[in-house]
């Protein structure tokens, strides 16, 4: 039997948060996870790619009751919406409230940290919300032998996602990339454009800049060598044409002298010698 889709608050009456519990001073589950969440969370905002507005959001409550306990998936990403605009610490403002932002995340991302298994019984309510993608990443494989699963909804259930790297119904593709991120080695669930190209984080792409701009500054130094050579050729063809002139010159004046001397010995240098 097919459960009912969750229920969330009407905008319209807008329910009583004094009670509702949007921190509750739980530390994050490893150094791994902490950083795999704010890889994903920083290179949406700094990849340059016009995907606003959205909002990403690690490690926060996502409310679709107030009367009932908010998941909390380690990332989520909605599009078509925006940051609150008030008060951030006022209590509406401080989670991912589904009547407040007025639709349900497109994806969600759990990072797999023990074997309790609750993210794979996430699933169905994430499923009921109505969330496009339910990404899971075991990098310890703890779950599965697959480190990496992507799901799609299907109707009322998910499906699993042959190809991630290109996800139908947003922007973006994930994959996973070895690599190194704030000192830790390891394999990264990374963001993708339509291209299949990484969404870089603010550092990287501040290095990526810095690669261009030394790059660029190779290349100028390379035209200012190439130009200081183009004018040393034209220095040396200048000089080998003044001592061309100057041979020539010389060569005149030699045969403007030895015309002279013919002259004077009284012999016509265009004609026969004078008689004596």
């Amino acid at each position: 039997m097919t459960e009912p889709a969750l229920e969330w608050d009407d905008e319209a009456i807008l329910p009583d948060l004094t009670h509702v519990v949007t921190e509750d001073d739980e530390p994050v589950d490893n150094l791994f996870s902490e950083r795999q969440q704010r890889l994903l969370v920083d290179s949406l905002y700094a990849s340059g790619m016009d995907l606003q507005p959205f909002v990403a959001m690690a490690n926060v409550g996502l409310f679709f009751n107030a009367n009932q306990p908010p998941f909390v998936p380690d990332v989520l990403l909605s599009f078509g919406v925006q940051p609150p605009d008030g008060d951030i610490w006022e209590k509406k403002n401080r989670s991912y409230f589904i009547w407040m932002y007025g639709k349900p995340p497109e994806l969600v991302v759990e990072v797999v940290s023990n074997k309790e298994r609750h993210e794979e019984e996430k699933i169905q309510g994430y499923a009921r919300l109505g969330i496009a993608y339910y990404v899971i990443y075991d990098p310890g494989q703890f779950l599965n032998q697959r480190k990496l699963r992507v799901y799609e909804l299907h109707g009322a259930s998910y499906v699993p996602v042959v190809d991630s790297h290109k996800l139908t119904s947003v922007p973006l593709g994930i994959k996973l990339v070895p690599g190194e991120f704030e000192g830790l080695h390891g394999n990264w669930l990374r963001w993708v454009d339509a291209q299949g190209n990484l969404l870089l984080t603010g550092s990287e792409r501040a290095e990526a800049e810095r690669e261009r701009a030394d790059c660029e500054g190779r290349r100028a130094d390379g035209e200012r060598e190439r130009a200081d050579g183009e004018r040393e050729r034209a220095d040396g063809e200048r000089e080998r044409a003044d001592g061309e002139r100057k041979r020539a010159e010389r060569e005149r004046e030699r045969a403007e002298r030895l015309v002279a001397r013919l002259r004077e010995l009284g012999i016509d240098p265009d004609g026969d010698a004078k008689s004596l």
